[in-house]
């Protein structure tokens, strides 16, 4: 019998909806806020321009800013860009948000709890073995691949530490693409 992969079956991790903010907030100490419907906040002073991104706190809904440029000159933006500031294009929105360097430099971290979804084909694998099945990430979703192989496949986590054939670490948490095989049971 062969060792290649019969079937080769694509996952995708997909974002529901824009992730919450882990941000203190300066009135009532909380440590949640949301992006909401996605504001930003343009503010020209001479031919410099300041761009916000408008944060609420889940809590006491404080409205805050994260700075997304500063003192950035008018000519230095796209045209597209500046016009999905000025008319806070959702995916503008979610691609300032998910940008990391944003999130270094206003400190905070994303919370993806409830945020996204697995989406996996219908397949037996009762069929033909092993069976290999490739994750694609559409947003920086941080999993651990034990986690999302048992929510995937139905099984305990030890019978995936068991049954899974992959090259990165199952433990620790990925939002890279990743190919595993699962191996027939016992």
């Amino acid at each position: 019998m062969s060792s290649q992969p019969h079937t080769v079956l694509p996952w995708v991790v997909r974002r529901t909806r824009l992730p919450l903010l882990s941000l203190r907030c300066v009135d009532c100490g909380s440590e949640s806020a949301t992006t909401g419907e996605g504001r930003f906040r343009v503010n020209a002073n001479g031919k410099l321009l300041d761009v916000w991104l408008l944060v609420r706190c889940v809590s006491c809904d404080r409205t805050g800013k994260l700075t997304v440029h500063e003192r950035a000159p008018v000519r230095s933006f796209d045209p597209a860009e500046l016009h999905g500031y000025r008319v806070n294009d959702p995916e503008l929105v979610a691609a300032r948000l998910l940008d990391p360097l944003l999130a270094r430099r206003n400190r905070f971290t994303l919370d993806w709890t409830g945020a996204w979804r697995l989406d996996t084909p219908s397949a037996r694998l009762d069929e033909a073995w092993p069976v290999q099945v490739e994750v694609v990430f559409e947003d920086p979703v941080p999993v651990r691949p034990e986690r999302l192989i048992a929510q995937g496949l139905g099984l305990s986590r030890n019978e995936v530490l068991r049954r899974i054939k992959c090259d990165i670490p199952l433990r620790r948490p990925t939002s890279a693409g990743f190919t595993f095989t699962v191996m027939a049971g016992d």
